[in-house]
């Protein structure tokens, strides 16, 4: 074979090869413009009678939250942690100046040596008192006298171990400690600054377990007692949002007299409270479900609502194509779907999938979704 021949097989199977190159992609361009060609379902929206729902915005609170501060006084020479800082119960998280408190031990040390020299010279002179009283050299009430001086030094020792003891604490007193393992919420000192009792100098909380706290308005206190069902809707650490139902509910016996507003409290699952902040808003809802309560909704699913920054829409039927219609949404019903408010009206019909409905050029006939 001369080199004519090898050059021509060479550039014939080249081109073999980019020819089957170009089958594979129109095949796989095909079936991915049938599969966007697929019928995109459709339903008729309608208007339903379903339970009042009341929803609220609540904030996530720790049920243990503690705000520590000091127990003496003195100057803060260190502050060993800062917010966000994971802290395990008994470690120090502050130190004051104990100057003071252990020249206090010192002194109660001193004192405790003074009431024994005391008390051991006591006790000797009332044995030798009794020897004496037995021998008749002095009276009855000379021994009284000793045996009373013996118990008064027995005292004074135990006032000085007391003292002791209390200084001993006082300079225990000097390094700040966490109660229970957590987390630094907030730091309300620096070093340098004086410590008082009473005044914060950290605030530690415990990562669960959370709860939800609600401000009721008056006027929805009375629905809101009545509710048969509470929900909370949390965002796990993976996952969308979801509705969940609080462990406990519980409402605080007082009114706030400005806001006019009640406080609800609502315990959360730990297994619901993945992935939630103290301070971090939510919605809770409370279904009501008595003959009165009843209301006409008109509900959307999920899938066809279609979000795009502010702009919320669905896609509706018009003259055999699908045509972007901006909706303003109410309250979410969870599995029954959305609320829709204004934008559309009963009887006409949407896409169930606001996504495939955009790629699609016309809407199919007769494949409404019941």
């Amino acid at each position: 074979m001369n080199r004519t021949d090898s050059r021509y097989q060479s550039g014939h199977g080249t081109r073999w090869r980019a020819h089957a190159l170009l089958l594979v992609a129109a095949s796989v361009w095909g079936a991915s413009v049938q599969s966007q060609t697929a019928p995109v379902p459709t339903m008729v929206v309608q208007v339903q009678s379903i339970g009042t729902v009341y929803e609220l915005d609540g904030v996530i609170q720790p049920v243990k939250q503690s705000t520590i501060s000091a127990q003496v006084a003195g100057r803060v020479v260190s502050l060993a942690v800062k917010p966000g800082d994971k802290v395990r119960a008994g470690q120090v998280l502050a130190t004051i100046d104990d100057r003071e408190a252990v020249a206090g031990v010192q002194r109660s040390q001193a004192q405790i040596s003074q009431a024994d020299a005391e008390m051991r010279n006591a006790k000797a002179q009332m044995e030798r008192t009794q020897d004496l009283q037995r021998k008749g050299f002095v009276s009855q009430a000379a021994l009284d006298t000793a045996q009373a001086q013996y118990k008064g030094a027995a005292a004074a020792r135990d006032v000085a171990s007391a003292a002791a003891l209390q200084s001993s604490l006082a300079q225990g007193f000097t390094r700040v400690t966490a109660p229970y393992d957590g987390w630094v919420l907030q730091t309300q000192a620096e070093a340098g600054d004086l410590a008082v009792p009473g005044k914060p100098l950290l605030t530690v909380y415990a990562p669960l377990p959370l709860r939800a706290v609600v401000q009721v308005p008056a006027s929805r206190i009375t629905a809101v007692r009545s509710a048969v069902q509470t929900q909370v809707l949390v965002t796990p650490e993976q996952g969308n949002p979801t509705w969940v139902v609080p462990l406990t509910r519980s409402a605080m016996p007082s009114a706030d007299p400005v806001s006019q507003t009640a406080e609800w409290r609502f315990e959360l699952a730990p297994q619901d409270s993945g992935g939630l902040l103290p301070g971090q808003q939510v919605r809770v809802r409370f279904a009501q479900a008595s003959a009165g309560a009843v209301a006409a909704k008109m509900l959307v699913p999920q899938t066809a609502v279609l979000r795009r920054g502010e702009l919320t829409a669905v896609y509706s039927v018009v003259n055999g194509a699908f045509s972007l219609r901006a909706v303003r949404l109410g309250a979410d019903m969870g599995a029954q779907g959305v609320e829709v408010l204004t934008g559309i009206q009963p009887g006409e019909s949407i896409a169930v999938d606001a996504i495939r409905a955009g790629f699609a050029k016309a809407a199919p006939a007769g494949n409404s979704v019941k």
